[in-house]
């Protein structure tokens, strides 16, 4: 018997735009959404899938090696396989059909990264009602690496917000950033520094903004470790997230913790 349900929230974005004009690939990092989701089913949790459009987030070709799985070949074709064949990641929905099937079906909330969420999540309107729900509930709500930026869908105008950030407008912002849920709350997110070999090696060219500086600017305390690409994880409250791919086992014994308090506490 399942403990209770998790709501994955997948992105659909397969490119992202670079500053100059056009754009660069981009999707979603395949251990950052299995590693967490497999270790909540072993720990007796249904996981259920869901994204803007209702289709599989595209995998982001550099996270699909075994070089995200600590260069164990047998955990990455067991986490492929999974991706590909399990109902819980092929039985797709919207993030529509969650909110008209009621919030109150799931126990908590998980966004992976990858930098697909920074062209769609974050300016997604129905992420920022499933966002405003676990947060007035204060239910678990857990987002890994460029996850975090998916956060500032609750927003009360994200897309004007994530408009601004491109065109490094500061007063709109600033004006912008007010109101925010998650102001004065701890987190983490993907680096400015992390993010430059992702720039110089597979965009060719740069993303318009930081992630710890769009979570700043609506009131975020922004924290990271102290050498890029090593495993961190900040909780505050209802909110846990992870700073990048590496911290997929941290963040999923995180959260599965909450969810073990919250129904303790039930």
């Amino acid at each position: 018997m399942s403990k209770g349900k998790v709501l994955v929230v997948g992105s659909n974005a397969t490119r992202i735009e670079i500053q100059g004009g056009g754009t660069g690939p981009t999707g979603q990092y395949l251990n950052e959404t299995v590693v967490p989701a497999m270790a909540l089913i072993d720990a007796g949790y249904e996981v259920v899938l869901a994204t803007p459009d209702g289709t599989k987030p595209y995998i982001d070709p550099p996270s699909d090696s075994a070089e995200h799985f600590g260069g164990d070949e047998n955990a990455y074709r067991r986490a492929r396989t999974y991706f590909d064949s399990d109902p819980s990641m092929t039985d797709v929905r919207t993030l529509r059909s969650i909110i008209d099937e009621g919030l109150d079906h799931y126990a908590a909330v998980f966004v992976p990264g990858g930098q697909a969420p920074v062209v769609d999540l974050m300016q997604d309107v129905e992420l920022g009602k499933i966002l405003r729900y676990f947060h007035e509930r204060k239910k678990p709500t857990a987002l890994l690496c460029h996850g975090p930026i998916a956060t500032l869908a609750a927003l009360p105008h994200a897309k004007e917000y994530r408009a601004a950030l491109i065109a490094s407008d500061k007063a709109r912002i600033a004006e912008l950033g007010k109101g925010w849920q998650y102001a004065g709350y701890k987190m983490t997110v993907f680096t400015a520094s992390e993010e430059k070999p992702i720039e110089e090696n597979f965009l060719h060219g740069k993303i318009y903004f930081t992630m710890p500086d769009a979570l700043g600017a609506a009131g975020g305390e922004v924290s990271r470790s102290a050498i890029d690409f090593e495993p961190y994880v900040v909780e505050d409250r209802e909110l846990i997230t992870g700073q990048n791919p590496r911290s997929d086992q941290p963040i999923a014994a995180k959260l599965i913790a909450a969810l073990n308090r919250a129904t303790v506490a039930a």
